[in-house]
């Protein structure tokens, strides 16, 4: 495979959705580490100047694409969907840093997996939407998944180098959002704004309002699933507001491990670049357990968070599942973002989509991509009925 096991290689990589959350906080770790990494390539979405800022701090000059057909060809840069590809595929490219929201990564994560490279995969839609397809992927073409979510992370330094056979359950951790204790009467009156002000991590507009829902910890289950190979009745998920427990392993013989740290992505961006070795770093924080004490834990409250049991039974349910979940999911959120639709009605257009849509082909990928281009339709046209609007 492509990926370099020696680290005193300098090795390639490649960030797509550089100018996001995640590949903002790529690009500080990757600062810290030269010469171990050489940035090879940097994507964005429509962020033209905070791209063209990042290229310019690099040296030699990265590949640079900008998705959003034609504005990058002014600069020399590549343009169009096609240029995650081409940035996923280089020849001189050994990591691929998927930082892309949405469905959107799905192409890229699987190409970059057939040319034998390491994905370094926060986009967790990938495998919600095709965990068979994207393992088959790694197999046919030797790539491997390092997952940088940070329970994800977390499980896996836990697991270490221990066979799956030793795993009885894994316990994911979730903050609870700006939610947390909210009554569902006030649940129904939450703003754009509300949602936005989560308490212990700072991330994309996207991924905020899907911890609000608790629609990210379902994807977290499913991507889990995929990652480590444990049934959907042995992965559990548990409120932890202070985001300091990451998440925790229980192995057989009842010992649980549990891996800690600040809410912080910096260090499993770095783990997922250099797994399994660990490397020196000073730009993350000491930990101190007094200063983050107490740590509390409570169970989820289903009833008012309806997103994840609905994720979690369309990753039971398999096929087109999972894929109409989070196609329905980051159409009801983009919704809501534009004050289209209310907070509370997030969870019901999922549910509604996912009736629907029940028993959607899904033996390829092109199945898959219309089962999710149909879950999009569904929501928008209940909004559409809704308010009178023309079909989108």
């Amino acid at each position: 495979m492509a990926v370099r096991a020696a680290l005193g290689a300098v090795r390639g990589i490649a960030i797509l959705g550089s100018t996001g959350s995640i590949g903002t906080t790529a690009l500080r770790v990757l600062e810290r580490q030269q010469p171990r990494f050489r940035v090879a390539a940097l994507t964005a979405f429509s962020n033209a100047p905070l791209l063209e800022q990042q290229a310019r701090r690099l040296s030699p000059t990265p590949f640079v694409g900008l998705v959003q057909d034609g504005v990058g060809e002014p600069r020399g840069w590549h343009s169009g969907p096609g240029c995650l590809l081409e940035a996923a595929t280089l020849p001189d490219v050994d990591i691929v840093i998927n930082a892309i929201v949405g469905s959107a990564g799905l192409d890229a994560t699987i190409a970059a997996l057939r040319a034998g490279k390491r994905v370094a995969l926060a986009n967790k839609e990938t495998l919600v939407i095709a965990g068979a397809l994207v393992a088959a992927a790694a197999a046919a073409g030797g790539g491997e998944i390092v997952p940088v979510d940070s329970e994800h992370s977390a499980i896996l330094q836990c697991i270490g180098r221990r066979p799956r056979s030793e795993i009885r359950r894994l316990i994911l951790t979730a903050s609870g959002g700006p939610f947390r204790g909210w009554t569902r009467e006030r649940l129904e009156q939450a703003t754009v704004a509300d949602a936005l002000q989560h308490p212990t991590w700072r991330m994309g507009r996207k991924i905020t309002v899907d911890s609000a829902t608790l629609a990210n910890k379902a994807l977290e289950v499913i991507e889990a699933h995929f990652l480590f190979g444990v049934p959907y009745d042995r992965i559990d998920v548990v409120v932890h507001p202070q985001s300091v427990v990451h998440s925790f392993v229980e192995f057989v013989d009842g010992s649980v491990l549990a891996q800690v740290g600040i809410p912080s992505m910096e260090l499993p961006v770095l783990y997922a670049l250099t797994h399994p070795e660990r490397v020196p770093d000073d730009g993350i924080a000491a930990f101190d357990p007094v200063a983050v004490s107490p740590l509390t834990f409570e169970r989820v409250r289903d009833d008012d968070f309806p997103a994840l049991a609905l994720g979690i039974a369309s990753g039971r349910a398999g096929g087109a599942a999972p894929a109409v979940f989070n196609a329905a999911n980051e159409a009801a959120v983009a919704l809501f973002l534009e004050g289209r639709m209310p907070f509370a009605d997030i969870a019901p257009a999922i549910r509604s989509a996912l009736d629907s849509l029940r028993g959607h082909a899904w033996a390829s990928r092109d199945e898959l991509i219309a089962a999710d281009a149909a879950a999009r339709a569904h929501v928008h046209a209940l909004v559409d009925a809704v308010t009178g609007a023309a079909p989108c």
